[in-house]
């Protein structure tokens, strides 16, 4: 299988112990069943130590946070207590992959960084450069084309220009794009859109701050870097993009810029993109209810 992933990606290291936001509290850190099944035979105190912390289940465990949410393994110098003691390999899928993600095709995989890392964050949003994908690795001896797809990747390679056309402001490239994709948004006021997220599910109390400040203030965003706002909304295209339904996904895309740069007045947009990626991208449930609201208005 093709594996493709953006020009960036490479580039990306975690920062460990100068996170400020570590991935290691807050989220529920699921174990793989492979993974599970080493911790349960490492030897001596730091496998007791494993066991005493870890829920073990038939797909394979959970850690139990501490206090603050905190994984047991993270040290009061934001370091991995794991990877001290038995290296990175002993890690589980969930802790080595993330802040990655991946979409699925017949003829490739794509994978990239997700922006509720600060350093993905920051990579991904400080880039001057145009946003690229290319590939990256390739295992097998043959790939079928699959006709579709390439159709597919072609257009969104056309969407990718469009948002790019640095001769025009953003807001012309967003409005172009949106007649690209044969789409639009719900006219909602930013008042009327802080109303609909404050009734998803919130993580951070943060985000209902920035959340309350939109509703006060339902102008549309300043958009002072118009580099980072390009980087920001070809991010969205290539994660959120769908073959299945070019229509919704491109118009849940530009949503999703739209809140994220009106959220930056208040925070500044490396931390809105971390936050709204935290609150938005990786709940299923409040992703669904975005794309129903967008669903419902083009039909």
């Amino acid at each position: 299988m093709k594996i493709f992933a953006p020009d960036y990606y490479k580039d990306f290291r975690c920062i460990a112990g100068s996170c400020q936001h570590s991935c290691c509290i807050g989220w529920e850190i699921d174990i793989d069943r492979k993974t599970a099944d080493f911790y349960k035979n490492v030897p001596e105190n730091f496998g007791k130590r494993l066991c005493e912390n870890i829920d073990f289940h038939e797909e394979g465990g959970t850690f139990r946070l501490c206090e603050n949410e905190r994984c047991p393994f993270l040290n009061e110098k934001g370091l991995c207590d794991i990877i001290i003691n038995l290296g990175e390999s002993a890690l589980g899928q969930v802790c080595d992959d993330h802040p990655r993600f991946r979409n699925f095709y017949e003829s490739r995989t794509e994978i990239g960084l997700g922006l509720c890392c600060e350093a993905a964050a920051k990579l991904i949003l400080e880039k001057q450069s145009p946003f690229s994908v290319s590939e990256i690795e390739d295992d097998s001896e043959f790939t079928e084309t699959v006709p579709e797809e390439e159709r597919f990747f072609a257009f969104r390679e056309k969407a990718f220009r469009t948002v790019q056309n640095r001769n025009l402001p953003m807001e012309r490239r967003i409005e172009n794009l949106l007649e690209l994709c044969e789409t639009s948004l719900p006219e909602k006021t930013f008042s009327e859109w802080a109303e609909i997220y404050l009734g998803l599910e919130r993580l951070d109390k943060k985000w209902t701050e920035v959340l309350e400040y939109m509703a006060k203030n339902p102008s549309p965003p300043k958009i002072p870097d118009e580099v980072s706002a390009e980087q920001l909304l070809c991010y969205y295209l290539f994660r959120h993009f769908s073959i299945e339904e070019p229509e919704l996904s491109c118009a849940f895309a530009v949503l999703n810029f739209y809140i994220t740069e009106k959220a930056a007045e208040y925070t500044g947009l490396l931390e809105s993109a971390r936050l709204y990626s935290s609150e938005i991208e990786y709940s299923d449930e409040n992703k669904e209810k975005l794309l129903d609201i967008i669903y419902e208005t083009e039909v």
